[in-house]
């Protein structure tokens, strides 16, 4: 690994890059699930927390078109997105973002909007959202998971089947909004390789709900959002999530699959070329596994073997290092997989 020891040549290396993070939530209510929900004050503190720290609140289209360009952001830019429209995004999301004048995405579904008014959002309202400046993007027709192929079917044939289903998604919300962005928040999370080539093929960009912040070296077809409801919406845990510096990671071979039999994946080989931190800083953590070691191969390539089989589940190996050129801040990568069950049934979403 190269050492970064003159400050000039740090100083240089972050001038031609930038770190801006996705937020993700679903709910802005006290009255739903938990698990996807941050209650409105607590969402005021965190956009309070925003606006007192200097950060910059942009669009998500800002972002998108700065990576594809690979034009530089400002320091601490931040996008917040929603999944799935919700009411309560309008009824007690809205009205506090619109205090501080933050622009914001939500991701739906068309084939939910309208069918219960009392929880989700109106193609009447989703207009008037999209007038007034917010970003409608896609999040399939009917929150589909795209990696999960069904028994007796090929890998190919539900593909198409799906691909044919997000291509009506997006027409209709362009129909109903204005808008079309070719933004796709994948359902669940849940991506494999073959998805991610469809998404490149056809033109979208897309978006995942593993960890890390985002740069100019970021893939566009796995976009990663840092979730910020419960139970990760205390301002402690948010502050250094804000603060986080992208890895510049590249994932070869069988490192970029990310569905697995439990117990057929034993490793993971990750390629790094950020050279702004010490190697013995680095620490790596799998969800259920804890703190894993890690075997440095090369100045720019490590390994970690996994201490004990990967769970079912959905699982992310989260890996950080404190930034040397950056004193407080630190890089990170988040890395997922969806494991299948013993009898390789999909565990339950």
């Amino acid at each position: 690994m190269k050492y970064c020891l003159l400050a000039a040549l740090c100083y240089c290396l972050h001038f031609t890059s930038f770190a801006t993070v996705i937020l993700q939530y679903h709910h802005v209510s006290e009255e739903t699930p938990a698990s996807t929900s941050i209650a409105p004050k607590q969402f005021d503190k965190h956009m309070q927390f925003l606006q007192d720290n200097n950060f910059k609140v942009i669009h998500l289209s800002t972002l998108m078109d700065a990576i594809k360009e690979k034009k530089t952001l400002p320091d601490k830019t931040v996008v917040i997105t929603f999944d799935d429209a919700y009411i309560d995004i309008l009824t007690q999301g809205k009205p506090i973002l619109d205090k501080y004048g933050f622009p914001f995405t939500i991701f739906i579904n068309p084939g939910m909007v309208g069918q219960n008014t009392s929880h989700f959002l109106s193609w009447q309202q989703l207009k008037a959202m999209a007038d007034d400046g917010v970003i409608i993007a896609n999040h399939g027709m009917n929150h589909d998971s795209l990696a999960r192929t069904p028994p007796g079917m090929t890998t190919q044939a539900w593909l198409a089947k799906n691909a044919e289903s997000l291509l009506r998604a997006e027409k209709i919300i362009e129909k109903e909004t204005g808008q079309s962005w070719r933004y796709f928040a994948y359902p669940y999370g849940e991506f494999s390789p073959e998805v991610q080539q469809w998404v490149l093929d056809n033109n979208f960009v897309a978006f995942s709900q593993q960890s890390g912040p985002v740069g100019l070296n970021t893939d566009l077809t796995s976009i990663p959002r840092f979730p910020a409801s419960q139970p990760y919406d205390q301002l402690s845990s948010l502050r250094d999530k804000l603060d986080s510096l992208p890895f510049n990671i590249h994932l070869e071979g069988k490192n970029q699959q990310t569905i697995f039999e439990q117990g057929e994946s034993t490793s993971l080989s990750i390629n790094i070329v950020v050279d702004d931190f010490e190697p013995e800083q680095l620490h790596c953590y799998i969800s259920g596994l804890g703190r894993q070691k890690i075997q440095w191969q090369s100045e720019d390539m490590f390994t970690i073997d996994f201490n004990a089989p990967l769970p079912s589940g959905r699982v992310r190996c989260n890996c950080t290092a404190p930034s040397i050129s950056e004193p407080g801040r630190y890089y990170w990568f988040s890395k997922p997989w969806f494991i299948l069950k013993e009898n390789r049934e999909w565990y339950p979403l």
